[in-house]
């Protein structure tokens, strides 16, 4: 068995890893997975604020899960990060990145100096001026990915790279699985809610909303003037079903209807730009993932509104389990740890 990696997810209520063996061969191992709380105040949406303290979580998690290797691959998928549509004269894919800080400066909403760039080519074409490749400009802030990067240090970890989430989870919901045609990938987290559009399993599109869980948790909260754990009880217990029996049932889902629908509005407005940029291209499906979207209601309301069938698909159906791993552990948690494996899977392969 090959050498093992960790990929490390740091979201807004907790801090989770997987290790995996044989991440560049068809079939990787998962090894162990483990889960600890998000220190309060420590992180926020995905950007370290505390170093200290977010390394202290990972010590712990390290022992919690009794993971042996300590290269990780970190990922980042927040409003600190940026992806744009970016065309570039035809080169080697190593000239181009050493180019694009002389490119991309209009682009970017920061200094050039401050962010971290990458180039990740879809296709290629050809142009008056000869032949061109096109492909996602990503752009991260420096610091907020240095943070991260930090924190692992402080744990006494070895960083290996840092990937990005929506990248992350394409890799073994899509382009793994080998899913014809265009697929929307949705991943609703606590914090944000990924959208990456690809077609034949390759990253065209990617937008990053705003727009998580607990904001629809907070909402309730704020209006019934309730706790926020007990708000977020409520909303999993009812969602936007029809499971309300009392008036102030009725009155919840009126609340948590209120927050998905905006959310869901935004989704439709991304899948119909990508479709109205691309005339002629049809999307296929909407592939779901994370806790969010397991809500109650959420798959219809979503594929009701977009006029596309809505799945959830496993990441880990491409996969060999170790066999100190409990048959149902990983079904149990896979919408939790998709991210962590994606960015293990992704040190190598892909």
């Amino acid at each position: 068995m090959g050498k093992s990696i960790v990929g490390i997810d740091i979201a807004g209520t907790a801090i989770r890893a997987v290790e995996v063996a044989n991440a560049d061969r068809a079939r990787p191992t998962v090894l162990r997975f483990a889960e600890v709380p998000t220190p309060p105040d420590a992180v926020s949406r995905g950007e370290v604020l505390e170093p200290n303290t977010v390394a202290a979580a990972l010590r712990s998690l390290w022992s919690t899960g009794r993971f042996r290797s300590r290269d990780v691959v970190l990922g980042m998928g927040n409003q600190r990060v940026l992806s744009r549509d970016l065309i570039v004269p035809a080169a080697p894919l190593e000239q181009i990145r050493e180019s694009l800080p002389f490119q991309v400066q209009d682009m970017l909403p920061v200094p050039v100096g401050d962010a971290i760039l990458d180039f990740y080519p879809t296709s290629e074409g050809m142009s008056e001026d000869g032949p061109v490749v096109h492909g996602l400009l990503i752009a991260a802030i420096k610091d907020a990915v240095l943070a991260n990067v930090h924190a692992a240090q402080l744990a006494g970890l070895n960083p290996v790279g840092v990937d990005l989430i929506p990248f992350a989870l394409t890799r073994v919901l899509v382009g793994r699985p080998g899913l014809p045609g265009t697929t929307v990938l949705v991943q609703l987290g606590a914090d944000t809610t990924t959208v990456v559009l690809s077609t034949d399993g390759i990253p065209q599109f990617v937008r990053i909303i705003p727009i998580g869980g607990n904001d629809v948790t907070r909402a309730l909260a704020g209006n019934l003037d309730i706790e926020f754990a007990q708000a977020e009880a409520v909303k999993r217990h009812l969602g936007i079903g029809q499971g309300a029996r009392t008036p102030d049932d009725g009155r919840a889902v009126a609340i948590i209807s209120d927050s998905v629908l905006e959310l869901i509005a935004s989704l439709r407005n991304t899948i119909n730009y990508y479709v109205n940029t691309r005339p002629g291209e049809r999307v296929e499906r909407i592939v779901l993932v994370g806790g969010g979207a397991r809500l109650v209601g959420f798959r219809n309301a979503l594929g009701e509104h977009t006029r596309l069938p809505v799945e959830f698909r496993s990441a880990f159906a491409g996969a060999d389990v170790a066999r100190s791993i409990p048959a149902d552990d990983i079904a149990v948690h896979e919408d939790a740890i998709a991210v962590a494996y994606g960015l293990a899977v992704g040190s190598r392969a892909a």
